[in-house]
């Protein structure tokens, strides 16, 4: 009981100090000239004050700050530096995206940003110990390689969660549901005995999912403050560290589930599977087009469904629906022990569904089209 209540204040002042600071941020930032204005390539038809952001960076120091000070979280602050560690690349993650938020930065300037706030991650202890082939063996990574696949991890979580970041509420509904599950997931893995007490990955899930939804209620349509690239890239770096330090750390294997006996890391992708497949379609639609990877566009997919005729929050709504959808039937076969046989049929219907969901898109434009 003591442990769950510990859980839920560390959970409640990561959402009350996010929440509250917002207001203040939403005061200064037209004064600092955090305002994003309507445009082409944006769906919001107003100015609107932008840098929530630092909201979300403040409500996480004040929550692992508590959170060092509580009995429940001892054993994961007593001699490691990890927590320290998230702390200083978070810092230079959420500055890269606040200084581009408010001067916009180069594509490579910004990635050269991202790639030291993950070098300085994995050189301050952060990062995967093995690598589990899908349908392979088990990769003991050396110090070389874990840096290189550290890097790589958080770039592209930060990315992927940044490249949603385009709807109200969309990125900070979509990484609470992830962080959610995530929690829930690495806290089956502590029961089983896979991970210890000392794992500070369910600590970091539980805190961004409070940030997340201290946000959220300023940031449901209509927004009035958005969190900019420091938010997005924040809560990024946040996922790809709890990702490490829990499915990264697992060398063996989950009894009984066949489905974690190759994939205890892809879980988290899976739950991320909105922002990861929207990176996938917008890599392959730009080389297509012969564009540049960070060219922008509107073609997301909550760009489509807005097209398909949904509203602004019934788009949010069927995107968080089906994060949630991914997240459930991942979660299944770890909390009720059975049915692992079955995930992978789960997950292509869920990819069916999405598909069904997008399709009307294509047929509308081809009508269009032929006009």
């Amino acid at each position: 009981m003591n442990r769950l209540l510990e859980h839920a204040g560390i959970l409640l002042i990561a959402a009350v100090v996010t929440y509250l600071f917002t207001f203040v941020v939403r005061r200064l930032g037209p004064k600092l000239g955090a305002v994003v204005e309507p445009n082409e390539r944006r769906v919001h038809e107003s100015s609107t004050t932008t840098g929530g952001g630092a909201a979300m960076f403040l409500g996480l120091v004040v929550a692992l700050a508590s959170a060092s000070r509580l009995g429940g979280f001892r054993e994961v602050f007593a001699g490691s530096s990890e927590a320290l560690a998230i702390l200083i690349a978070a810092s230079v993650m959420f500055g890269i995206g606040a200084i581009d938020d408010l001067r916009e930065l180069s594509a490579p300037a910004k990635v050269a940003g991202q790639v030291l706030a993950a070098s300085l991650l994995a050189i301050l202890g952060v990062t995967l110990f093995y690598f589990r082939i899908p349908f392979g063996q088990l990769v003991v990574l050396s110090a070389d390689w874990a840096t290189l696949v550290t890097v790589l991890l958080v770039v592209i979580v930060a990315n992927a969660v940044n490249l949603i970041d385009g709807l109200d509420g969309l990125a900070a509904g979509t990484v609470a549901i992830a962080a959610g599950a995530f929690y829930v997931y690495s806290g089956e893995l502590q029961r089983a005995g896979l991970i210890d007490e000392s794992n500070i990955g369910p600590l970091v899930a539980l805190v961004t999912l409070g940030i997340c939804l201290g946000f959220l209620p300023h940031n449901f349509h209509p927004a009035r403050i958005f969190m900019g690239d420091g938010g997005a890239l924040l809560l990024g770096l946040l996922m790809a560290s709890a990702t490490m330090t829990v499915g990264g750390r697992v060398a063996d294997q989950f009894s009984g589930q066949v489905y974690f006996f190759f994939a205890p890391i892809v879980i988290p992708f899976l739950i991320l599977g909105v922002p990861l497949a929207d990176v996938a379609l917008a890599v392959i639609r730009r080389a297509y087009r012969r564009e540049g990877i960070a060219t922008a566009d509107k073609d997301h997919l909550h760009h489509r469904l807005l097209r398909m005729g949904h509203g602004h929050r019934r788009t949010v709504a069927l995107l968080w629906a089906w994060t949630a959808l991914l997240s459930c039937v991942a979660l299944a076969p770890t909390v009720t022990g059975n049915g692992d046989a079955l995930l992978p049929f789960g997950l292509l219907g869920a990819a069916f569904l999405l598909f069904l969901l997008l399709r009307p898109r294509f047929k509308a434009e081809e009508g269009i089209g032929t006009a």
